[in-house]
């Protein structure tokens, strides 16, 4: 049984500064024993670039390049910007299969919401001209994400992690739209995500890490990594009343065809 990991980070400074015997040595390993695919997502030029040059020692990790709204504060040219995310996008030898990782986040107090949407919005104007799917970023942004979203009809996408209700989940599946559980299903306060899952259809569902952020239950707290994937996977499968090995396969075949692998 392997695994489909979704959304992961593996360029991420806490893997070098955490792990033991290296993050190469970890990604070769899971790939090998129980994990399928990766997908590798960057956040702005430099990280997507770095998930890139990752993404090329491995068969089967494949890459995600966007600009992260959070990352948005440390960008000030957004035209140069957004060409060279089109240019790592065009080039076949960089792996991508998604635009991403873009949205909206306004946790934070400070969040310039007309900068972060600026970019979200000239992000999904690139992907409706490209015909990429997107991976988006939602946090205490529901309904100005679903705004955008709406806008753009002919765009498809994930929500990755996703943390919003029922109803906007049944929405955007029937918008065309995938849903991803990351490690918050498994938390023993997850009331809100485990309802989507019963209520949205199977080949709607892909499973993340979001690696090395959002360790599932019981490894909350830990440096996250796709081999951690079979926490997810296994309360994702008893919500569905599978077994781990269906839900396994459900979520690989999903997320292969969302991304055309």
């Amino acid at each position: 049984m392997k695994y489909f990991d979704s959304h992961a980070h593996y360029y991420d400074e806490r893997f070098s500064e955490e792990l033991s015997g290296g993050v190469d040595n970890l990604i070769g390993t899971l790939l090998s024993e129980n994990v399928s695919y990766i997908i590798n997502i960057g956040t702005n030029p430099e990280t997507s670039r770095a998930a890139i040059s990752q993404a090329k020692m491995y068969e089967n990790m494949y890459t995600a390049v966007g600009i992260h709204p959070s990352d948005t504060r440390f960008l000030s040219d957004m035209e140069a910007e957004l060409l060279d995310i089109e240019s790592l996008i065009l080039d076949k030898a960089n792996k991508c299969v998604c635009l991403g990782e873009i949205g909206l986040d306004y946790h934070y107090p400070d969040t310039d919401k007309e900068k972060q949407a600026a970019y979200f919005e000239a992000q999904m104007c690139l992907a409706e001209r490209l015909g990429i799917p997107v991976c988006i970023h939602d946090r205490e942004a529901h309904a100005d994400v679903m705004d955008v979203i709406r806008r753009h009809p002919s765009v498809r996408g994930v929500l990755h992690s996703f943390s919003g209700s029922a109803e906007m989940a049944e929405e955007l599946v029937k918008l065309g739209w995938m849903i991803s559980f990351s490690g918050t299903l498994t938390f023993t306060n997850a009331k809100k995500p485990r309802e989507v899952a019963a209520r949205i259809p199977k080949e709607s569902v892909m499973i993340e890490t979001d690696c090395p952020y959002l360790a599932p239950h019981p490894k909350r707290g830990s440096l996250n990594h796709s081999g951690n994937l079979e926490y997810t996977n296994a309360v994702l499968a008893s919500i569905w009343g599978v077994s781990a090995e269906e839900c396994a396969a459900i979520t690989e075949n999903n997320a292969k065809r969302f991304f055309g692998l």
